[in-house]
């Protein structure tokens, strides 16, 4: 599995809502999810997690259901569920995609405004998520849906910049819009893929509905005076910055 180590994309503000969002998944995970522990953390995903067929009021057969569902729609869910993960490893992934990529999104428009544009980009993938089965009484959790918007904007606003890659013990880089453009084409593939199963499992559609959300919402909330600060912003990337698919030397001597 192909992995992002890190971008060259100079960060040229404190993002200070990326760190506070990074805090808030972290203080979620370990004090409403009680970090994993199992009783803790079914109750925590029932409580605070997405269920489709409860904001539908669709009907289901009570033996199904592995959350109550009180007929009482539960909205805040929609904003809920992306502070909330299903395992240690759900939030290390979510919160190093977060860290590696939403900080240049950030400095392309202000702090408020990405605040709101993360919140806008989960609420979107959520209701992705939805639209694909209504009837679904699988809770959804995860930021993964507001990181996809995160990632739509990146891409939109920095498609040449090179990010490092790790994959079976060897390094490389490769442009944003290979990158992210592989990562979306996945997503597509395994939302297809998943149309009719039954059960839990990835949330394909909330990925894809958060990534193309982020791709829209980034033109109107992108500052263009910040933006204009951005050595690569747009197609301005330097080809000598990093041969595209040259290895990366991991140490003096050694290449892997």
């Amino acid at each position: 599995m192909m992995f992002p180590i890190r971008d060259e994309n100079p960060q040229l503000n404190t993002p200070l809502v990326t760190y506070g969002l990074i805090s808030l998944n972290v203080i979620a995970w370990l004090l409403l999810q009680g970090a994993g522990t199992a009783e803790t953390l079914h109750q925590s995903i029932c409580t605070f997690g997405l269920i489709p067929a409860d904001l539908t009021s669709h009907e289901i057969a009570s033996s199904r259901l592995m959350c109550a569902i009180d007929g009482n729609p539960d909205w805040y869910t929609l904003a809920s569920s992306m502070f909330m993960h299903g395992s240690w490893m759900h939030l290390i992934g979510n919160m190093w995609f977060l860290w590696i990529f939403g900080n240049n999104v950030e400095d392309s428009m202000g702090s408020m405004r990405f605040a709101i544009f993360y919140i806008l980009s989960g609420i979107a993938a959520s209701a992705t998520q939805i639209i694909a089965d209504t009837g679904s009484i699988v809770p959804m959790v995860g930021a993964s849906g507001a990181i996809g918007g995160v990632m739509g904007a990146y891409i939109v606003l920095y498609p040449k910049v090179h990010v490092h890659m790790f994959f079976f013990f060897r390094t490389f880089a490769i442009p944003a819009i290979m990158m992210l453009g592989y990562w979306i084409v996945m997503q597509l593939v395994g939302g297809f893929s998943s149309i009719g199963a039954k059960g839990g499992g990835v949330a394909f559609w909330a990925h894809i509905g958060g990534f193309i959300a982020g791709m829209a919402l980034i033109f109107l909330f992108k500052n263009e005076q910040l933006l204009a600060r951005h050595p690569y912003r747009g197609w301005n990337q330097k080809q000598h910055a990093t041969d595209a698919w040259k290895k990366v030397p991991t140490r003096q001597g050694a290449w892997k």
